[in-house]
């Protein structure tokens, strides 16, 4: 009766498919090699002599239950003789399994490939010197894990032991956009205790939360050359941050500490400021994008109070506002460390920098560069930027982009910059200056030869405010770096400043986007780019509606003048067919031709 059944038909049908010197076997892969994705097991198929009375097939492609029918089954029966079966027969067997051996090796060969480094070039790496500022990294977006698998594996741990063991050779590691993380993160963080040479890790967009951050401890404390550690866009919170904190109050080597969007709010802030007040080594601290409201500001400054070796303090993007400038600014009377202090985008309007100015008229360090961009600031507090400018000996850097200082803004910070003689950087972006506020600028700069970077873009000043400061930048001035875009020039103002470059020698470089130049504007810049200019550099015209007669103009200026020192030329988004971009092409190889110099040209 049980020869006449269905299932043994089928199970004599597979058993005699192949001869039994030869019979496939399929062995399931060892544990430690890990588990194929998917709801079945792996195989490999290996060819040799089975015993009679003892021959097992393990089939992956069928049920638990229905598998251990067959086992037993084929357990208990004798061998049965062999019957030579059709073409057609073992065709349609026989070629699917070579299907599958055939995919399974090639997608196994794949895997070993991505997941197991090379022990070629590992071991021609270990060999360098840490002198020489080898640095480790992984392209961003990419993952530890291969397939779709959600877990590590044992064999994906393996892999990370690798990782950890090379981590021990190089002095600069980036893994950066790896969403190893908090289990990945154990693997590796362990190696930074033995590591003695590694200075910077980062562990950027890995995927680490707060659990993960329980990986460093004794890893930090134990390591004493580690100078950079970059966790930013980790969503850690606040529970994160408390535990790295306990972790570093024993660490001695951190320098720089980067912890931006990583859900930072005003409890994790009070733990950032109790490590300032007990950590001495900590120079740099970034807590950009996060989510500190006043309370957290409050107690940074606390911490600044009683902290002398913070130099670059970093709050963009968060809640601070007025009342929370207010309490920093209490802080910055104290302290004696601070060199850098950046506020961008912290809504705190006129009485938030009032309250900053004061207290930075009452600091003791040397602050060198203030970050006060995007924080609603009008003409009135301008006027208290200003007034800190004509006393400042040490500031370098200042920035008010995108605020609405306007003309009388303007007109307060130029007079400042008559009487300093220290700022080198000044922007003042996208603060509806227009073409009065651009003039009494200028002319700031006839006797300011300090000032070498000018930001006036997003700032509707038009062909006056071109005219009016073309015409002192002609002769005056130490600028090297102008930014126009968005200025609403023209045709007409890209006609003012081309004739001042054909006299100025310092500017190199020069942003002239999405100036509505056309291809007149273009034409007139065109005529000055024939004329010797050794100092541009880089000129940008993106966005200026700028056609193939444009184009045609500023190739043949390049094919002209030899001598041009233009590097770069952009001329990205604008309106130029295949016959412009071959024309530029073409002007960009003679250039290479005739003085082997290159010409990067965008279109």
């Amino acid at each position: 009766m049980l020869r006449s059944s269905p299932f043994f038909v089928r199970s004599f049908r597979y058993s005699k498919l192949i001869p039994k010197k030869q019979r496939l076997g399929f062995h399931a892969l060892p544990s430690d090699l890990g588990h194929w994705p998917g709801s079945h097991t792996a195989c490999f198929i290996t060819r040799g002599c089975r015993s009679r009375s003892k021959e097992l097939v393990v089939t992956a492609a069928y049920g638990a239950e229905e598998g251990a029918r067959r086992r037993v089954y084929r357990q208990s029966q004798p061998q049965q003789p062999i019957i030579s079966s059709p073409v057609k027969q073992i065709a349609t067997y026989v070629v699917p399994a070579g299907v599958f051996v055939a995919a399974t090796f090639v997608l196994w060969k794949l895997v070993d490939k991505l997941l197991m480094p090379n022990p070629s070039k590992s071991s021609s790496v270990e060999d360098r010197s840490p002198t020489q500022g080898v640095k480790w990294s992984f392209a961003p977006g990419t993952n530890l894990l291969s397939g779709v698998a959600a877990k590590i594996d044992r064999q994906s741990k393996l892999t990370l032991n690798e990782f950890a063991k090379e981590l021990r050779t190089f002095n600069s590691v980036d893994m950066s956009g790896r969403n190893f993380g908090d289990e990945g993160l154990f693997f590796l963080a362990e190696s930074l205790g033995y590591n003695q040479i590694v200075e910077e890790v980062s562990f950027a967009a890995t995927g680490i939360t707060a659990t993960g951050i329980k990986a460093f401890d004794g890893v930090l404390q134990a390591n004493m050359v580690l100078k950079t550690l970059n966790l930013s866009g980790n969503p850690i919170g606040d529970e994160g941050v408390k535990c790295l904190c306990d972790i570093l109050v024993n660490n001695g080597s951190i320098q720089k500490l980067q912890l931006n969007s990583v859900d930072l709010g005003d409890e994790g802030a009070k733990a950032i400021a109790e490590l300032l007040k007990k950590n001495s080594t900590l120079h740099v601290l970034e807590l950009n994008n996060n989510m500190i409201d006043y309370s957290g500001f409050t107690s940074l400054a606390g911490a600044l109070l009683e902290n002398n070796t913070i130099r670059n303090f970093h709050l963009n993007g968060n809640y601070g506002g007025a009342l929370g400038a207010n309490a920093l600014a209490k802080g910055l009377e104290g302290n004696k460390s601070l060199r850098e202090l950046h506020l961008h985008g912290n809504s705190i309007g006129d009485e938030g920098v009032r309250s900053l100015m004061l207290g930075l008229s009452s600091h003791k360090g040397k602050i060198t560069l203030l970050d006060f961009g995007n924080n609603s600031i009008t003409a009135k507090g301008a006027f208290h930027v200003a007034e800190y400018i004509k006393r400042s000996k040490n500031l370098l850097w200042v920035n008010l982009y995108m605020n609405d200082i306007g003309d009388e803004g303007a007109e307060k910070i130029a007079d400042a910059l008559k009487e300093n003689r220290t700022v080198t950087t000044i922007d003042m972006g996208g603060n509806n200056i227009r073409a009065k506020g651009v003039g009494v600028i200028a002319e700031a700069l006839k006797d300011n030869a300090v000032i070498t970077n000018l930001e006036l873009g997003y700032n509707p000043i038009g062909a006056d405010g071109a005219k009016a400061l073309s015409e002192v930048l002609k002769f005056h001035g130490n600028v090297k770096t102008l930014k126009l875009g968005w200025c609403q020039i023209g045709p007409k103002g890209a006609e003012f400043i081309a004739d001042m470059l054909r006299y100025n020698n310092t500017i190199s470089i020069l942003d002239l986007r999405a100036n509505g130049l056309r291809d007149e504007g273009a034409a007139c810049l065109a005529r000055s780019l024939k004329v010797v200019n050794e100092a541009l550099t880089s000129l940008d015209l993106g966005f200026n509606e700028i056609r193939d007669d444009g184009a045609f103009a500023i190739a043949q200026a390049l094919k002209a003048n030899e001598d041009v020192t233009v590097a770069s030329l952009n001329l990205a988004s604008n309106f130029l067919t295949k016959f412009g971009q071959s024309a530029l092409s073409d002007a960009r190889d003679h250039v290479y031709e005739m003085s082997e110099r290159e010409v990067n040209i965008f279109f």
